[in-house]
């Protein structure tokens, strides 16, 4: 059976073992000072809290059961709009056409990932984001979540702006669930 350990748990061990080695390597204690020892071992205990605390304060807050569930709704709904069910916004519809117009390749890597719409931006202070374990890994659920309130604040202005930035979140969203991180996101110009 395969183990599923929590990410942050894991990587807190990981860092531990990590700081630890670099704390001995830097400065070996010597078996004639229990001083040094407790110097070294108190340093890397104070490292490993700064960079615990610094990883969780990264990874920010998951959202909320209830937010997610409103957030199902509000995509069933759009899943509906084929249907003649409901009709989007003008925002989902941008959301919508986004999604359209990717190549087919990167629409089948999205069949069962669900790309929500929330109002949650600001307190999240994005644009959009991705939650899950990426294509490669898949030990947890994916969703892609597009923040409307940020995006439509920031560049609601220009329709034209608001269409290019909701595209572009929508990428730099997808590019995550595809594995790659910040920065190799960001290389890719997204």
């Amino acid at each position: 059976m395969e183990e599923r350990s929590n990410p942050v748990v894991r990587g807190f061990l990981i860092l531990c073992v990590v700081v630890a080695v670099l704390a001995m390597m830097i400065s070996s204690p010597s078996f004639g000072g229990w001083e040094q020892l407790a110097t070294i071992v108190g340093g890397a205990i104070v490292l490993v809290l700064l960079a615990a605390w610094g990883t969780v304060l990264a990874i920010g807050r998951e959202i909320p059961e209830d937010e997610y569930r409103q957030m199902s709704r509000l995509s069933d709904e759009l899943a509906r709009y084929g249907t003649g069910r409901g009709e989007p916004t003008e925002f989902d519809q941008l959301v919508i056409e986004a999604l359209d117009d990717l190549p087919e390749q990167f629409q089948e890597v999205l069949a069962e990932t669900p790309v929500l719409v929330s109002d949650l931006g600001q307190e999240n202070q994005a644009y959009g984001h991705y939650i899950g374990d990426t294509v490669a890994r898949g030990y947890y659920p994916n969703r892609i979540v597009i923040y409307r309130d940020t995006l439509t604040r920031d560049f609601g202005h220009d329709p034209d702006l608001l269409r290019a930035q909701v595209t572009r979140t929508v990428r730099h969203e997808i590019a995550h669930h595809l594995g790659w991180d910040e920065e190799g996101v960001r290389d890719l110009g997204l």
